[in-house]
């Protein structure tokens, strides 16, 4: 059972000096959500948003997001989190406290194709991805111009696999330094090694060029259109040490017939993965995924 309780325009108007999220997973139960809840009222926080779901209500697992505006939440955050323990323990929740005025950093890794990283640009620039874009890290130089014209950093790396484990020494020193929260592979050409996956655990998210699990690995289109397909996807995830095999955030297919070569399939291809990693990195930003095993609970 899935319930959703939406913002209003005059909710999202508002200021969000004291706006917070609360993400939470733990065994269903009755009497969770009253007693986050009333947890929240004595803080005098106003719920404005609450999405929840439950694999099954007996003996299944239960998920929650909740958004809510509290006064002089700055003031309080310290107890707020401290309090909140007692009751974590009490129905062994796996939960975060997020705010939005702590704006995640983010660092976008690209190579030569440019349509995923212009995506996030824009979207960055309309005020729709709610992060503080710190750098963008290349193995080749033609992402340079666009992305320095907007006063972000631009860091040029050259990478192959025989240099893979110096090239990710210095890649992660960068992140380290410029505190990055959330890393995106934007149509960036290179496996990253467990070494590196472990350091970012679900803080890496990938755009794939198929509708996984079809076409794992390199040339999906070229595999694609081998098959004669008739419908091309794309697929957002978070990375780990198995390929393209991380927990799903977002997909999206268009449909294709035999009419469409190679070149048309990766035309059409490009325009779905802007828009796949577009979503699934904005719903990451506002709080909205919750890993489950290789699963994502995402509430849109």
């Amino acid at each position: 059972m899935e319930t959703n309780v939406k913002t209003t325009p005059l909710m999202q108007e508002k200021g969000e000096t004291n706006r917070g999220r609360l993400l939470v997973k733990c065994p269903d139960r009755p009497g969770i959500v009253a007693a986050i809840s009333k947890f929240l009222s004595d803080f005098q926080a106003n719920i404005i948003e609450s999405s929840q779901y439950s694999s099954d209500p007996e003996g299944g697992t239960f998920f929650i997001r909740i958004e809510f505006d509290c006064p002089s939440l700055e003031e309080k955050k310290a107890a707020l989190e401290a309090d909140f323990q007692a009751l974590a323990q009490e129905f062994t929740m796996d939960y975060q406290f997020t705010y939005t005025e702590d704006r995640k950093r983010t660092a976008i890794f690209v190579s030569k194709e440019p349509h995923c990283l212009l995506e996030l640009l824009w979207e960055w620039q309309s005020g729709d991805l709610p992060t503080d874009i710190a750098l963008v890290i290349s193995n080749h130089e033609e992402a340079r111009g666009m992305v320095e014209s907007l006063g972000i950093p631009f860091c040029y790396i050259p990478a192959n696999k025989d240099i893979r484990k110096q090239v990710e020494q210095e890649q992660i020193a960068l992140l380290k330094e410029h505190q990055i929260d959330l890393i995106v592979l934007a149509r960036y050409m290179q496996i990253l090694t467990p070494d590196f996956v472990s350091e970012f655990p679900n803080q890496i998210i990938n755009i794939h060029h198929s509708f996984l699990p079809a076409f794992i690995g390199a040339r999906p289109y070229e595999r694609a259109y081998g098959r004669g397909v008739k419908l091309i996807g794309a697929t957002s995830h978070y990375v780990t040490n198995d390929l393209d095999e991380g927990p799903i955030i977002e997909q999206d297919i268009e449909r294709v017939n035999h009419r469409d070569h190679v070149a048309d399939l990766k035309k059409i291809g490009r325009s779905i993965e802007r828009r796949v990693l577009a979503r699934a990195v904005k719903w990451h930003l506002e709080d909205r995924v919750i890993v489950h095993e290789n699963k994502t609970i995402v509430f849109q």
